[in-house]
């Protein structure tokens, strides 16, 4: 797994955990932005580096 993959699943779980168990502040909400970006920037990145069989 990329470590791109990882830090994004790491930013959404720490997002999950400040919104649901704790009262977070409005600027935590910006892990879940980044995270989800990051989660699918990574994924396309990896996708397109793969050749494609004919």
């Amino acid at each position: 797994m990329d470590i791109g993959i990882i830090a994004a699943i790491a930013m959404l779980v720490v997002w999950t955990i400040g919104t649901f168990i704790y009262e977070a502040p409005g600027y935590i909400h910006l892990l879940l932005t980044v995270g989800v970006f990051l989660l699918i920037w990574r994924i396309v990145v990896i996708g397109r580096n793969k050749p494609r069989s004919s």
